[in-house]
């Protein structure tokens, strides 16, 4: 007769002077200098699960554990009998999909936004029919399956498991993209303020579309009528494609891929809005220095560049770059002419990357106003304790002279 009385979980401990508070209290993390690193707590494979304690032993939480990285420890739920399976991961799914049905309707969204809904790590877009997966924490790793198992009793057929990036290395896990559910061979059509984007799920950036700026997509269409659009850093259309459905006369796309560029054609040509759309292929810098150089002038510009300070090392080089982009970008726009700059970087925190647009539209000789503030859309939660999960920036000025 065997036993069935389950394997105690693991445990990890607080060192003394950490405060538990923070954790009581919400905060998903636990660093590695936090914990007591022992013989036995550094033999805790990656991606097991462990009882989190303080440092007087009294249970504080259910955590993934990952001794290989600088985030030790992820907190899945502040019961330290919590059962992490298919069914919790299924209550989280559906937690999610009730807000973002009832937020946007059309199937077309973040679905998780890692910690901010409780899953830690964990990113899944949803695109109609499919859905991408970027399991960024081990635990995830280890559960994917189960992940995959609970989108499919949503109704969705096909999964993609996105397991590349920054994030992923920085926890010590393997790369490599694969089918867990289904498969599709082509790009997914999504509509989005009136636009649509085709999204490349296998070979595009990321899941194959920035679903997090839906609202600022929204609110630069408000005054896009009649006018004239440059999309730097375009990526397959973003802020263009939602002008030209807004009724912009034209928009010119800026990016240094061409099939992210091939992609936005097709939209635009799916729109029924492919005689107004231009793209020019290269270096975003160069290009708007080559367009500053012929004269060229817009009625809105906009600048959309990839995470240039993605964490604090990067921070002073990344300002410095955002400020380069404002001062390269202010002269193309027209007198009494808007001007967006955005950044996705976390670390670059909205007062500093204000205050590096300003200083660059300065340098170029404009006189501006702000006007518009934005941030990424509710499908992207910012957990209360988690400042990292608020990264997106959106400005938008009026530029007077």
């Amino acid at each position: 007769m065997s036993d069935s009385t389950p394997t105690p979980r693991p445990t990890l401990r607080l060192k003394p002077k950490v405060d538990a508070k923070r954790i009581r209290h919400g905060h998903p993390w636990v660093y590695l200098d936090d914990i007591v690193a022992d013989r036995r707590s550094r033999a805790i494979a990656p991606g097991s699960l462990a009882v989190l304690e303080d440092a007087d032993r009294v249970p504080l939480a259910t955590v993934g554990v990952n001794m290989g990285s600088r985030i030790a420890a992820r907190v899945l739920s502040p019961d330290p009998d919590a059962a992490i399976d298919g069914a919790w991961i299924a209550a989280r799914l559906s937690t999610a999909v009730t807000h973002r049905d009832r937020l946007i309707g059309a199937p077309f969204y973040r679905l998780i936004h890692a910690e901010a809904d409780g899953m830690p790590g964990v990113v899944i877009d949803r695109f109609g029919e499919a859905a991408v997966v970027q399991p960024n924490a081990a635990w995830a790793d280890v559960l994917v399956e189960e992940i995959a198992a609970a989108l499919t009793d949503l109704g969705i057929a096909h999964v993609l498991l996105n397991a590349s990036g920054r994030a992923r290395t920085t926890e010590g896990l393997s790369d490599g993209t694969r089918w867990l559910r289904g498969g599709l061979d082509a790009a997914v059509a999504v509509p989005m303020n009136g636009a649509t984007y085709m999204a490349d799920l296998t070979g595009g950036q990321k899941t194959g579309l920035f679903f997090d700026q839906r609202p600022n997509h929204a609110f630069l269409a408000g005054l896009a009528k009649d006018a004239t659009v440059l999309d730097v850093f375009s990526h397959v259309g973003g802020f263009g494609l939602a002008a030209l459905a807004a009724g912009a006369v034209s928009a010119l796309a800026v990016d240094g891929s061409a099939p992210a560029l091939a992609l936005a054609e097709e939209g635009a040509s799916r729109m029924g809005r492919a005689e107004a759309f231009t793209t020019r292929k290269g270096d975003a810098f160069e290009v708007m220095t080559a367009l500053g150089e012929e004269g060229m002038r817009f009625d809105i510009v906009v600048a959309d560049p990839p995470a240039f300070a993605p964490a604090k090392p990067a921070l002073t080089a990344g300002l410095r770059a955002y400020e380069r982009v404002a001062r390269l970008a202010a002269p193309l726009v027209a007198s009494g002419g808007y001007l967006t700059l955005c950044s996705c970087s976390h670390a670059a925190e909205l007062s500093k990357f204000r205050a590096s647009c300003i200083r660059g539209i300065g340098r170029a000789g404009r006189t501006a106003q702000l006007i518009h503030t934005g941030f990424a859309g509710a499908d992207h939660p910012v957990h209360p304790q988690l400042a990292e999960s608020g990264y997106l920036k959106a400005l938008t000025f009026r530029l007077l002279d």
